[in-house]
């Protein structure tokens, strides 16, 4: 018997060996007799590194969590890739001589300096103005749909668009289907907050609410039409208050998934316009709108248009490259008409 235990603590086994009692007599046994101490040995740097990384994954694993599945590819003509692609289109033309001009002319009107505005935000948000507005370069035309105020309807027109072409809408909305397509494209690109505005009960258009560093809060007009205005009201336009409403809920609305596929050739023509027209300065832009939705409201030829143009690009001189190849580019794809 053990000293200091006494007998009825002592349980054996079904096989008859008290292996408990045995383990703790060892240890008793031994801890009167000091062990000869040997000096641990120092671990390699890549063994060390090694244990370490065995013990993270066991920590990880460990609580019972599955590893995440890996995440699929995404199709080469999918929304998430066109998402994709306009972001890098978007890094491109920060150096466009329309973009600088524009961001020192809106960076002068709100009192602002340039380290409190990102520009490449800036870059995104009028991109995708130009691009998905009422007559932009993506040929969206307006038109009184009576649709819900999100851009689910103008996907399922682009969804079954496989022949663009420069002469002819690729989709018709009402303004806050137009208002919704910008703000979720823009939300999709990274740059927050866009919300939907109503200047008036019957009409909608999209607020961009900018939260400098220092100074108060911007509420950025944003017309994706051109409902109550006229050919001098752009971008940041002042003819609508954004302050007489009294909140400006971010459009946070997923009308869609990043894998919905879109016609190839639909996304090729988006970005060749960016390509045509993003750098060029909003005064020539908005010269193209109004060409561009004559032509759709068939009260010019294309023709005519392209004779505007080029007309336009003449008194320009030696203007800026952008705004000389832009209106090149228009004069050309109205031309690009063949008659039936």
């Amino acid at each position: 018997m053990l000293e200091g235990f006494p007998r009825q603590e002592i349980r054996y086994t079904p096989a008859g060996k008290p292996w408990l009692i045995y383990l703790l007599a060892h240890r008793i046994k031994y801890a009167a007799y000091p062990m000869r101490q040997f000096p641990p040995r120092r671990l390699s740097a890549p063994l060390l590194t090694l244990l370490l990384l065995i013990a993270a994954g066991a920590r990880v694993y460990g609580q019972g969590r599955k590893p995440a599945p890996p995440v699929a590819a995404l199709p080469s003509n999918s929304v998430g890739q066109l998402v994709s692609a306009l972001r890098g289109k978007a890094e491109e033309l920060e150096g466009s001589s329309g973009m600088r001009l524009g961001f020192q002319s809106f960076i002068s009107a709100h009192k602002l300096s340039a380290e409190n505005v990102r520009y490449s935000d800036y870059v995104v948000v009028r991109l995708l103005f130009e691009a998905t507005r009422d007559a932009g370069f993506w040929n969206l035309h307006w038109a009184i749909t009576d649709q819900p105020p999100n851009s689910d309807r103008i996907w399922q027109q682009w969804k079954n668009l496989e022949s663009p072409s420069a002469l002819e809408s690729t989709a018709t909305a009402e303004c806050d289907e137009l208002s919704a397509l910008y703000a979720f494209l823009v939300e999709r690109s990274g740059v927050r907050s866009v919300g939907l505005f109503w200047p008036a009960p019957n009409h909608t258009v999209a607020v961009w609410v900018m939260r400098p560093a220092t100074g108060p809060v911007v509420r950025v007009v944003v017309p994706t039409s051109q409902i109550f205005l006229d050919e001098n009201d752009l971008f940041d336009t002042k003819k609508f208050n954004p302050w007489r409403q009294k909140t400006i809920y971010e459009y946070t609305r997923r009308d869609l998934p990043d894998s919905l596929e879109l016609p190839k050739p639909l996304l090729d023509f988006f970005l060749k316009q960016v390509d045509k027209y993003a750098g060029s300065s909003e005064v020539t832009l908005q010269q193209l709108r109004y060409l561009r939705e004559g032509v759709f409201s068939r009260a010019w030829t294309p023709e005519q248009a392209a004779r505007e143009a080029l007309k336009k690009r003449s008194a320009l001189g030696s203007g800026p490259s952008e705004d000389l190849a832009a209106l090149q580019s228009f004069a050309e794809d109205m031309r690009s008409w063949v008659p039936h």
